[in-house]
């Protein structure tokens, strides 16, 4: 059994939420879902975001990680950049995009984002001081963090 199985389960019953209710916030297959839960396989990263943001819980302690289990809100649109030119630029290109291309560019768009908001989380994690920190420990996050595998 994987962690991310059992903080799903955990996630699910704080909310009070039926596999069939995450099946329904997230789009994601009963199957995959079903594949989740019972540990045979780690969600990849965008499944993972999804999960979480319909558990209203941490990408991060959802894949283990000695976080909060609190989801931070996103930063507004202003914290990212005050550079118009490059929001611009940004735009022109979304707008030259097929529809498909769009949907894609979105959602590769809050994949980045999400695993943005991992590191920063990763990172809060292993700066604090109630939790004695090995580098064995770091280097296994980071491994986990960088190896696709696990994003299954």
């Amino acid at each position: 059994m994987s962690i991310a199985s059992e903080r799903i389960k955990e996630g699910m019953l704080l909310r009070g939420l039926k596999q069939v209710d995450l099946v329904e916030k997230t789009g994601i297959s009963k199957g995959a879902l079903s594949s989740y839960i019972s540990g045979r396989y780690v969600p990849k990263q965008n499944n993972t975001f999804l999960i979480a943001k319909a558990l209203d819980v941490s990408e991060a302690w959802l894949m283990g990680a000695d976080v909060p289990m609190e989801r931070e809100p996103a930063p507004a649109a202003s914290t990212f950049s005050t550079d118009v030119k490059g929001s611009k630029e940004l735009t022109d290109i979304y707008k030259q995009l097929t529809p498909h291309n769009q949907r894609k560019a979105l959602t590769y768009s809050k994949s980045l984002l999400s695993t943005q908001q991992m590191e920063e989380d990763l990172l809060a994690a292993h700066a604090r001081t109630d939790v004695e920190q090995t580098p064995e420990g770091v280097q296994h996050d980071l491994d986990i963090m960088n190896d696709d595998s696990q994003w299954e």
